[in-house]
C-alpha cells in the first residue's frame, strides 16, 4: 500500500476544537505522575539517609514492583478501550456493566497478587540474587509492601475506568492525596523520635523506628487508603458507577476486553525482562556506570511526564470517536495530538539538554558520575521528540482496541536493538555506557519509524474500509 502523506495543521477547525480536550484529559494525568516522580524522589532519599544496605534491601525488589504493577495496568488498558468505545456509541448501561466487571477482576486479581506476594516474599530476594546480609530486610520490605495488593489494583483499575469517561481529576486528586500521606507516615514510621531546633526551640518529633519496613508500612497504609477513596469516587460516580451491575463473569464483557489486554499484558512482561537483562549488563561495567546509569534513568523518567500525558487522552479520545463511527473527529484527534506532543517533547527534551549535569549533581558530587551521566542525558534529550510520536499512536492503538502490533515494535525494538546491540558492544566491541544509552537511543528511534509506518498506513484505524487487522 502506498502511504499517504496527512497535513497536520493546528488552523483546521475540528483541530482547533480537540484542543481543550485534549488538555482537559492530559493535564490531570501529568500533574499526577509528576507528583509521584517527587514522592519516588523524596522517599529514596529518605531511605538513603538509613545507608546503603536499607537503601539496597529497596532496590533489590524494584523490578518486580515494575513487573506487578505494569501487568495490572496492562490489564487495565482493556477496560479503557471496552468503556471509552462504548461511550461514544452512547451505550452507558453496556460501559455501566464493565465497571462491574472491573469489580470483579479487582477482587480476583487483588487477592491472587497478595497470596502470591505473601508466599513468595521470602524467595524473591534470593532469586534476584540479593546480597545475603540483606535478604531478610529486603524480603520484609516485600512481604509488606505487597500485602495491600487488593487496593493497590482497585487504585490501578479503578483509575483507568473513570479515565475512559474522561474524568482524569479524580484519579490525580486521589494519587496526590495518598502520595502526601507517604511521604507524611515515612516520618513518623521510617525514623526514630528526634528532637529539631525550630526557630530556636526545641520540638520533638515523635518516630516509630522501624526503618526499611517502616517505610514499606508507610507505602502499605498509602495504597490501601488510596483504594479505598478510589473505589467510594467509582461508586458514587455518575456516569460509570458499577452500582447495581454483576459482579459475576460475563464473557460479553470479559472477552473484548482480554482481547486487547493480553497482548498488552505480554508486551509489558517482556519488556521488563528486557530491562532486568539491560540493567545486568550496565552493572557489569562498574560502580562509575551503574550509578551513572541509574541517577539518568531516574532523572530521564520525569521528562516523559508529557508523552504519558498525551498518551491518556489519545486513548480515551480514539476510543470515544471510533464507538461513535466518527472517522473525523478520530483524524482531527490525530491532527491536533501529534504536534502538540512533538512540541511538548521538543521543550522537555532541551530543557534535559541544557540542566542535564545540574541534574545530576542534585543526586551525586563524584565528578566521574556527573560527567558520565550529563552524557547520556544529553545523548537522549535530543531523541526525545521522536520518542513522542510512538508514545501518542500506542495510546490511539490502545483507545481503538489495536494492541498487538505495539507489541510486535516494542519487544522487536527491546530484544532486537538495545539487549542485542548493547551486548554486542559491551561483550565483544568493550564499550561502556555510552554505547548503551546509544543502543537505547536506537530502540526509541526505531519505534519512530515502526509507529509512524503504521500510522500512514491506516492499518491501525478500524474504520478505514481498507484496514486488514493488525
Amino acid at each position: 500500500m502506498t502511504l499517504q502523506r496527512k497535513n497536520y495543521k493546528l488552523t483546521d477547525p475540528e483541530t482547533k476544537e480537540m484542543l481543550p480536550v485534549i488538555f482537559s484529559l492530559a493535564w490531570p494525568t501529568m500533574l499526577e505522575q509528576l507528583m509521584q516522580t517527587a514522592v519516588q524522589y523524596m522517599d529514596t532519599g529518605m531511605v538513603g539517609v538509613l545507608g546503603t544496605s536499607a537503601t539496597a534491601a529497596i532496590g533489590a525488589t524494584s523490578t518486580v514492583n515494575w513487573l506487578i504493577g505494569s501487568t495490572i495496568s496492562a490489564l487495565s488498558v482493556g477496560f479503557l478501550a471496552y468503556i471509552s468505545q462504548s461511550m461514544g456509541a452512547g451505550k452507558e448501561e453496556q460501559a455501566r456493566k464493565a465497571s462491574g466487571q472491573a469489580v470483579m477482576t479487582v477482587i480476583i486479581v487483588g487477592i491472587f497478587f497478595t497470596i502470591l506476594a505473601v508466599s513468595l516474599s521470602s524467595k524473591v530476594p534470593v532469586w534476584m540474587q540479593v546480597d545475603p546480609s540483606i535478604q531478610k530486610m529486603a524480603s520484609s520490605y516485600f512481604l509488606i509492601l505487597y500485602s495491600p495488593m487488593l487496593f493497590r489494583t482497585a487504585n490501578i483499575i479503578f483509575g483507568t475506568v473513570l479515565r475512559a469517561v474522561g474524568d482524569t481529576k479524580t484519579p490525580m486528586q486521589v494519587g496526590i492525596a495518598f502520595n502526601i500521606i507517604n511521604i507524611v507516615l515515612n516520618f513518623f514510621l521510617i525514623y526514630s523520635t528526634r528532637t529539631l531546633t525550630v526557630c530556636g526551640k526545641e520540638l520533638v518529633i515523635f518516630g516509630a523506628g522501624w526503618g526499611v519496613q517502616g517505610a514499606a508500612a508507610a507505602s502499605a497504609i498509602a495504597y490501601t487508603i488510596g483504594g479505598i477513596a478510589i473505589t467510594y469516587k467509582l461508586w458514587k460516580h455518575v456516569d460509570i458507577s458499577p452500582k447495581g451491575q454483576s459482579f459475576k463473569p460475563d464473557f460479553s464483557v470479559l472477552q473484548p476486553c482480554l482481547k486487547v489486554a493480553i497482548p498488552n499484558m505480554f508486551q509489558r512482561f517482556t519488556t521488563s525482562l528486557g530491562y532486568v537483562a539491560f540493567a545486568s549488563m550496565i552493572n557489569s561495567l562498574g560502580e562509575t556506570a551503574t550509578a551513572a546509569h541509574t541517577i539518568a534513568n531516574t532523572v530521564e523518567s520525569a521528562f516523559y511526564i508529557p508523552g504519558w500525558g498525551m498518551q491518556t487522552a489519545a486513548a480515551t479520545l480514539a476510543g470515544n470517536a471510533l464507538g461513535a463511527n466518527d472517522n473525523k473527529r478520530l483524524n482531527g484527534l490525530a491532527k491536533a495530538i501529534m504536534p502538540l506532543e512533538v512540541g511538548l517533547m521538543i521543550i522537555s527534551g532541551g530543557l534535559l539538554f541544557v540542566f542535564a549535569p545540574v541534574l545530576i549533581r542534585l543526586f551525586s558530587s563524584n565528578a566521574s558520575v556527573i560527567a558520565l551521566g550529563g552524557t547520556v542525558l544529553r545523548m537522549v534529550a535530543v531523541s526525545e521528540p521522536f520518542y513522542g510520536v510512538p508514545i501518542v499512536i500506542e495510546g490511539m492503538m490502545q483507545g481503538v482496541g489495536k494492541t498487538v502490533m505495539p507489541f510486535v515494535f516494542n519487544v522487536a525494538g527491546m530484544w532486537g536493538i538495545r539487549i542485542l546491540g548493547t551486548f554486542i558492544c559491551i561483550r565483544f566491541l568493550g564499550l561502556g555506557l555510552v554505547s548503551a544509552w546509544g543502543c537505547m537511543i536506537g530502540h526509541n528511534m526505531l519505534l519512530f519509524v515502526l509507529f509512524t509506518i503504521h500510522y500512514f498506513s491506516g492499518k491501525w484505524n478500524p474504520m478505514n474500509k481498507q484496514n486488514i487487522q493488525a
